[in-house]
């Protein structure tokens, strides 16, 4: 036990240092989060034998009253949306020793555990019969064949939604995939993935660009960010650096009539021409940071519109103000954050995620 103790000591000892350390320590965000979670790993298994030892000895105590009860976990509650399949356990018999039949059932004990149903691949098999006159005299009918979004391809529109999501969104390369569904049964080679990735995105591109335009025609005010991707460097071995601009749109904060919406668009910098490109014909807020990107926009020598309002970010602004504040206190600084306090309240929505402030917006939009 004192060996194990000394060990989660170490540990949560490194813990402390990787995410709490000096900025000249700090690792890269990606490093970061793959560090803590080895350590968070590891602490947990450590835990977990300290645990065992504990039980070992609280079972060697020959005296039950002197056992050492284990503490309980925190109680923790599994989202309510989730379906229940409940499962009751009966005892292998109720009936009473005493003889007064079976016994009355005056309770029970629930507790939740989170499963999960393995991803299965199955084939859709479409049938069509063909109908024709009993006496051959009127033609031959049978119904049209159903429309798909790849003609004369395997995937149906779910299973291609599936690999774009686990490539753009969950960052899985297609070679991966192409491992993952091999090992399901589904031997399918990473150059046909491709092909149908390819074929997609060239027909659902018309509904990208119908979603963009629908965002400048029908939108008061819209946030607008942009953020680094790495793009690859055909014939330089390497990455280069290409920006995706975010327009978003949410109004539910206030009950807006207009659903929410987002579209990226790629481009590879990040100068105000391409904010003037992307926003060309809209008219009325845009909702930055303190980006001169966006500034010319704002000025009558403004292409492509009128000029912008532009609405500044209350997070930037408040973390320049706590960067500003000396030691020993500012009552105008505390004047501040206290009526940028009072912004945040009236605001108080749902968070969302967007594309800006290097991925770091507060709880609540404060804009």
């Amino acid at each position: 036990m004192k060996a194990l103790v000394e060990k989660l000591e170490g540990q949560v000892q490194d813990y402390r240092r990787t995410k709490f350390g000096p900025k000249s320590e700090k690792l890269a965000p990606a490093q970061l989060e793959l560090a803590l979670e080895d350590l968070e790993t590891a602490i947990a298994e450590t835990q977990a034998q300290i645990a065992a030892v504990e039980d070992r000895i609280a079972a060697s105590e020959p005296d039950p009253e002197k056992r050492k009860p284990r503490a309980p976990r925190k109680a923790r509650a599994l989202p309510e949306s989730l379906p229940r399949v409940e499962r009751v356990v009966e005892p292998d018999s109720i009936l009473c020793p005493w003889g007064c039949g079976d016994m009355v059932r005056i309770g029970e004990d629930r507790s939740e555990r989170l499963d999960y149903i393995p991803a299965r691949y199955q084939v859709i098999v479409t049938v069509r019969p063909r109908y024709a006159g009993p006496k051959g005299r009127t033609g031959v009918v049978q119904a049209k064949a159903p429309a798909h979004l790849l003609e004369s391809s395997w995937p149906t529109e779910a299973l291609l939604a599936q690999i774009a999501v686990s490539k753009h969104s969950e960052h899985m390369p297609l070679n991966r995939q192409a491992v993952v569904m091999a090992r399901h049964g589904v031997p399918i080679d990473r150059s046909v993935l491709a092909d149908w990735m390819g074929r997609t995105g060239a027909l659902i591109a018309p509904v990208v660009d119908h979603m963009a335009k629908q965002l400048l025609a029908d939108s008061t005010r819209l946030y607008v960010d942009e953020t680094t991707a790495p793009v690859l460097d055909p014939g330089k071995g390497k990455t280069k650096t290409g920006y995706l601009w975010a327009v978003l749109r949410d109004d539910r904060g206030w009950n807006g009539p207009a659903p929410p919406g987002v579209v990226f668009h790629y481009r590879p910098g990040r100068k105000g021409e391409y904010a003037a490109e992307i926003l060309n014909g809209f008219n009325v807020t845009i909702q930055v940071d303190a980006y001169a990107g966006y500034t010319h926009l704002a000025t009558p020598k403004r292409t492509g519109g009128d000029p912008l309002r532009l609405a500044f970010c209350w997070a930037h602004g408040r973390r320049k103000l706590i960067a500003a504040k000396p030691k020993k206190g500012s009552p105008i600084v505390e004047e501040v954050l206290l009526r940028i306090a009072a912004l945040y309240k009236i605001e108080d929505i749902p968070p969302v995620i967007v594309a800006g402030c290097r991925l770091s917006y507060p709880p609540k939009f404060g804009h």
